[in-house]
């Protein structure tokens, strides 16, 4: 009985920390991007528009899971979420991005952190990308592009001189009462896993 009081009781204190930590980076967040904007004093820069802000309520959605079943932003209510936006499964970077999730998927999973990898592929293509690579993570598939681009990470890529429509590699850390506390754009791979872990364990200490 006691064992089971201390395990409550260690969950508890692990959501109340996280809760704090997120309100902590948010604040940070809202504050250097404050003095950015005070401290630019030259032209200011055009490129593709993002409709969302660190602070912001994350936009809702509900997808069809690697599993064969759905998952929604409710589901992570009360806990840290990890959305990571990748284009394409089975292709090299997106095969070394859910690897390094899957590597450290226990070590987000003690600072009460899930993660979620979104892209437009079908449901069966992730069931095979899991499958092939042993992944430890939960898969989503957005064919509607309807969460894709609420999360604006569906805009122009240009590769190779071609330009065409596509995801724009992206992660983005919702925090426990569903508010974004932090957005990695135009990401590049190599480290980034561990990136994102670092910036949410220091938001704990």
């Amino acid at each position: 009985m006691t064992k089971k009081t201390n395990k409550k009781t260690s969950k508890k204190t692990v959501r109340k920390a996280a809760t704090k930590a997120v309100t902590k980076a948010v604040t940070k967040a809202a504050a250097a991007k404050k003095s950015r904007t005070t401290a630019s004093t030259g032209p200011a820069t055009t490129g593709p528009a993002h409709t969302l802000n660190e602070g912001m309520a994350a936009p809702a959605f509900r997808l069809s899971r690697d599993d064969g079943g759905n998952v929604s932003l409710k589901d992570f209510a009360g806990h840290n979420l990890v959305l990571y936006f990748y284009p394409r499964a089975n292709t090299p970077g997106c095969t070394l991005e859910a690897a390094d999730f899957t590597r450290l998927s226990p070590r987000f999973e003690a600072l009460d952190t899930a993660i979620l990898g979104v892209s437009a592929d079908s449901q069966a293509a992730l069931q095979r990308f899991r499958k092939k690579h042993d992944l430890n993570i939960a898969l989503a598939s957005d064919e509607t592009l309807a969460m894709l681009k609420a999360y604006g990470v569906w805009g122009k890529k240009t590769f190779m001189g071609r330009t065409f429509d596509g995801i724009l590699r992206t992660t983005v850390w919702i925090g426990p009462k569903g508010r974004i506390a932090r957005i990695w754009r135009n990401v590049k791979v190599p480290g980034h896993a561990e990136a994102v872990f670092d910036a949410i364990r220091e938001a704990f200490s």
